[in-house]
Protein backbone atom coordinates (compact mmCIF):
# COMPACT_ATOMS: atom_id res chain seq x y z
CA UNK A 1 0.00 0.00 0.00
CA UNK A 2 1.70 3.38 -0.74
CA UNK A 3 1.13 6.48 1.14
CA UNK A 4 -1.25 9.00 0.04
CA UNK A 5 0.71 12.03 -1.73
CA UNK A 6 2.17 14.59 0.80
CA UNK A 7 -0.29 18.00 1.04
CA UNK A 8 2.89 20.13 -0.60
CA UNK A 9 2.56 18.12 -3.75
CA UNK A 10 -1.16 18.75 -4.03
CA UNK A 11 -3.71 21.79 -5.12
CA UNK A 12 -5.40 22.59 -2.05
CA UNK A 13 -9.07 23.91 -3.02
CA UNK A 14 -11.02 25.70 -0.36
CA UNK A 15 -15.35 26.28 -0.60
CA UNK A 16 -16.57 30.00 1.27
CA UNK A 17 -18.82 29.62 3.82
CA UNK A 18 -20.83 31.14 1.60
CA UNK A 19 -21.22 27.90 -0.96
CA UNK A 20 -20.65 25.49 2.07
CA UNK A 21 -23.99 26.80 3.80
CA UNK A 22 -26.00 24.50 0.83
CA UNK A 23 -23.58 21.65 0.81
CA UNK A 24 -20.66 20.68 3.02
CA UNK A 25 -17.65 20.26 1.35
CA UNK A 26 -14.15 20.22 3.43
CA UNK A 27 -11.15 21.44 1.77
CA UNK A 28 -9.41 19.20 -0.95
CA UNK A 29 -5.80 18.32 -1.36
CA UNK A 30 -6.11 17.16 -5.24
CA UNK A 31 -3.62 16.72 -8.14
CA UNK A 32 -1.65 19.65 -10.29
CA UNK A 33 -3.32 19.81 -13.61
CA UNK A 34 -5.69 22.28 -15.63
CA UNK A 35 -7.98 24.44 -13.32
CA UNK A 36 -10.92 22.65 -14.90
CA UNK A 37 -9.24 19.29 -13.79
CA UNK A 38 -8.59 20.73 -10.27
CA UNK A 39 -12.27 22.05 -10.01
CA UNK A 40 -13.86 18.76 -10.89
CA UNK A 41 -11.73 17.22 -8.61
CA UNK A 42 -12.38 18.84 -6.09
CA UNK A 43 -16.02 18.59 -6.83
CA UNK A 44 -15.72 14.78 -6.77
CA UNK A 45 -15.85 15.09 -2.47
CA UNK A 46 -19.53 16.70 -3.26
CA UNK A 47 -20.69 16.18 -6.74
CA UNK A 48 -24.32 18.39 -5.83
CA UNK A 49 -22.09 21.59 -5.06
CA UNK A 50 -21.32 21.75 -8.46
CA UNK A 51 -24.37 22.97 -9.95
CA UNK A 52 -23.39 26.24 -7.47
CA UNK A 53 -20.37 26.18 -9.16
CA UNK A 54 -20.89 25.52 -12.65
CA UNK A 55 -23.82 26.41 -14.74
CA UNK A 56 -25.40 23.84 -17.56
CA UNK A 57 -22.85 25.14 -19.87
CA UNK A 58 -19.81 24.17 -17.28
CA UNK A 59 -18.94 27.36 -17.18
CA UNK A 60 -18.07 29.33 -13.91
CA UNK A 61 -21.46 30.50 -12.90
CA UNK A 62 -21.60 34.53 -12.48
CA UNK A 63 -22.76 35.40 -9.41
CA UNK A 64 -19.16 32.64 -8.47
CA UNK A 65 -15.29 34.04 -8.43
CA UNK A 66 -12.66 31.80 -8.68
CA UNK A 67 -9.50 33.03 -7.27
CA UNK A 68 -5.79 31.49 -7.89
CA UNK A 69 -3.16 32.34 -5.47
CA UNK A 70 -5.22 35.21 -4.32
CA UNK A 71 -6.00 36.14 -8.12
CA UNK A 72 -8.89 36.39 -9.45
CA UNK A 73 -9.79 34.04 -12.29
CA UNK A 74 -11.02 36.14 -15.22
CA UNK A 75 -12.05 33.41 -18.10
CA UNK A 76 -15.02 31.68 -16.69
CA UNK A 77 -15.43 29.21 -19.59
CA UNK A 78 -12.08 27.51 -20.47
CA UNK A 79 -10.47 27.42 -17.02
CA UNK A 80 -7.14 25.90 -18.74
CA UNK A 81 -4.74 27.78 -16.62
CA UNK A 82 -2.47 25.26 -15.54
CA UNK A 83 -2.06 24.51 -11.90
CA UNK A 84 1.27 23.77 -9.74
CA UNK A 85 1.80 21.75 -6.40
CA UNK A 86 1.61 23.74 -3.91
CA UNK A 87 -1.05 26.42 -6.07
CA UNK A 88 -4.06 26.85 -4.02
CA UNK A 89 -7.71 27.98 -4.91
CA UNK A 90 -10.46 29.58 -3.26
CA UNK A 91 -14.51 29.17 -5.02
CA UNK A 92 -16.64 31.96 -3.24
CA UNK A 93 -20.13 33.38 -3.95
CA UNK A 94 -20.29 36.40 -4.79
CA UNK A 95 -22.72 38.33 -2.81
CA UNK A 96 -24.72 41.39 -3.78
CA UNK A 97 -27.37 43.41 -2.70
CA UNK A 98 -28.19 47.26 -0.73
Amino acid sequence: MSDPAPAAATVRVEFAASLRRHVDCAPQQVAPGSLRAVLEAALAAAPRLAGYVFDDQRQVRKHVAVFVNQQMVQDRQRLDQPLAAGDQVVVLQALTGG
